[in-house]
């Protein structure tokens, strides 16, 4: 349940359903498995499993959704094979050569023997809706699987005005300032072991640090050099570390000690419950450092949302 990465979107408006009326949409477009001729389905699943009907947890005015794509597995090297075999069975035995528009339609009705004989396979999307800061945090560190998660959710609600926060300042400035020099990192962020260098003058300049000192003088030297800092390996209070990068992604998200702690130190007898209590912890924590990073950063651009709505 513990969320492994961040995609950050602000509603443009204000989320006015209420828990009852979001589980009702989300209730017309639960998942369904695929069809015999279908290639692919997703909808919507319990975030408990098995264990709760329900497609909306809520705690703290959080909502948390799970959206579920099933796949047929079908390699396009299968698929050529059996189009081979058939190519080569007509054209020995009407000693003729199979022109592409033949062939293409040789493919399409091999296709419709293999879709309903092929296997399956499915993966779950976690995201939640904080409705009290107006923020739709997605468990992705892909842009595209986001916009997905963006379009079945719209589809589902019939509008989702949502966008990836608008700064006053730039992350990549910020960062770069903070290595290159450490005294104007905030007190409450350490530094970690890995960051990502790019050069805007050179396309395709990319320098990755992996367990290294950040204030190590080959660093320098390429900050010197006028890169910049696009991705940052901090740690947060000691509580959460991350990689955070330009446009307020969070990656490699790890709850540290002081949360595994408090999360051990409470008693509870059920999965539920031990998984409302651990959405209730990892939601507070995400919204005190999703805040914070929102300060450093300048705050939110509110005339770059006034274009927007």
């Amino acid at each position: 349940m513990w969320f492994k990465n961040l995609h950050i979107y602000r509603f443009l408006k204000p989320f006015t359903l209420t828990a009852k009326e979001f589980e009702q949409k989300l209730q017309e477009d639960a998942f369904q498995p695929c069809g015999r001729m279908a290639m692919d389905s997703q909808g919507w699943v319990s975030p408990l499993g098995k264990d709760s009907e329900s497609l909306c947890h809520v705690a703290q005015k959080c909502f948390m959704i799970t959206a579920r794509r099933e796949e047929k597995i079908l390699p396009a090297s299968v698929i050529r094979e059996f189009v081979n075999e058939k190519v080569e069975e007509i054209e020995t035995q009407q000693l003729r050569k199979v022109r592409k528009k033949e062939k293409d339609e040789i493919r399409e009705e091999v296709l419709q023997e293999l879709i309903p004989r092929a296997f399956t396979r499915s993966t779950y999307q976690y995201a939640y809706l904080d409705t009290r800061h107006g923020w739709l945090l997605i468990d992705t560190a892909s842009r595209k699987k986001s916009e997905d998660f963006i379009t079945l959710l719209r589809n589902t609600l019939g509008h989702l005005p949502v966008t990836p926060p608008k700064l006053q300042d730039s992350p990549a400035r910020v960062m770069t300032q903070w290595l290159t020099d450490s005294d104007s990192c905030p007190t409450d962020f350490e530094l970690a072991d890995a960051c990502e260098l790019v050069d805007s003058s050179v396309e395709g300049a990319v320098v990755n640090c992996k367990r290294q000192d950040l204030l190590a003088e080959e660093i320098q030297a390429h900050l010197e050099a006028g890169k910049l800092v696009t991705r940052l390996a901090l740690k947060w209070n000691s509580r959460i570390g991350l990689v955070i990068d330009d446009e307020l992604v969070m990656r490699h998200l790890q709850f540290l000690d002081a949360i595994q702690e408090q999360v051990s130190d409470i008693n509870v007898e059920t999965h539920s419950q031990r998984f409302d209590t651990d959405f209730a912890i990892m939601t507070g924590e995400l919204a005190t450092l999703i805040n914070r990073c929102l300060e450093i950063f300048g705050g939110e651009d509110e005339k770059a949302y006034e274009k927007m709505r």
